[in-house]
C-alpha cells in the first residue's frame, strides 16, 4: 500500500514538474519575443531621432538662408556664430561616421 501511494505521489510531482519545465520554456520564448520587440523599438527610437534632428537642422539652414537673404549687418555677426556652430556639428558628424 505504501508503494501505491509512494508511486502516485512520485507520478503527481513528474507531472508538475513536466508542466512547470512546459511554462519556464514558454516564458523564455515569450522573454525572447519581448527582448527583439525592445530592440525593434529602440531602432525606431534611435531612427524618429536622428529624422527630428534632419528636420532641426533644415530649419535652422532655412532660417540661416533667410537671415543671408535680409542682409542686415546685425544679423551678420549672429550668423557667423551659427555658421561655426553648423560646422562642428558636420565636423562631429563626419568623424562619428568615419568610426
Amino acid at each position: 500500500m505504501a508503494s501505491t501511494q509512494q508511486l502516485a505521489q512520485l507520478d503527481r510531482l513528474e507531472r508538475q514538474v513536466t508542466t512547470l519545465v512546459a511554462a519556464y520554456q514558454q516564458l523564455r520564448e515569450e522573454l525572447a519575443d519581448a527582448q527583439t520587440t525592445v530592440q525593434q523599438l529602440q531602432a525606431d527610437v534611435r531612427d524618429r531621432e536622428r529624422a527630428i534632428k534632419d528636420f532641426q537642422n533644415q530649419e535652422n539652414i532655412t532660417k540661416l538662408v533667410n537671415t543671408i537673404a535680409t542682409g542686415e549687418p546685425a544679423n551678420v555677426n549672429e550668423l557667423k556664430l551659427r555658421l561655426n556652430e553648423y560646422i562642428r556639428e558636420i565636423d562631429k558628424c563626419l568623424a562619428y561616421l568615419r568610426e
